[in-house]
C-alpha cells in the first residue's frame, strides 16, 4: 500500500492557513508516532493557475494525492478517519 502524498495549499498572509497549519502539524506528529507518515508538502495555491481557478477562494485545502479532503477548516477526526481507511 502507498503512503498517500499529502499537500497544503495556502497563501502567505492568510492566518487561517497558518492556524489550519499548526494544527495539521499538531495532528500528524500524534499519528506519526503510531505509523510511518509521508513528509507533508506546502505549496502556495497561486504558484499554479489549476489550483488558483479551483482552490483560490477556498483555503486552507488538503490534498491527498490531489483530491481536496479537509477545506478552509481543519478536522482532526476526519483526518484521523481518514487514515484508518486508507
Amino acid at each position: 500500500m502507498n503512503e498517500p502524498r499529502l499537500t497544503l495549499l495556502s497563501r502567505e498572509g492568510c492566518g487561517l492557513c497558518e492556524e489550519f497549519a499548526a494544527e495539521l502539524a499538531t495532528e500528524l506528529a500524534t499519528l506519526g508516532a503510531q505509523r510511518s507518515l509521508p513528509p507533508l508538502e506546502i505549496a502556495d495555491v497561486d504558484s499554479d493557475p489549476e489550483w488558483q481557478r479551483r482552490y483560490g477562494l477556498k483555503i486552507p485545502v488538503l490534498l491527498w494525492d490531489g483530491e481536496p479532503v479537509l477545506t478552509t477548516f481543519f478536522d482532526a477526526a476526519e483526518l484521523q478517519r481518514l487514515f484508518r481507511v486508507r
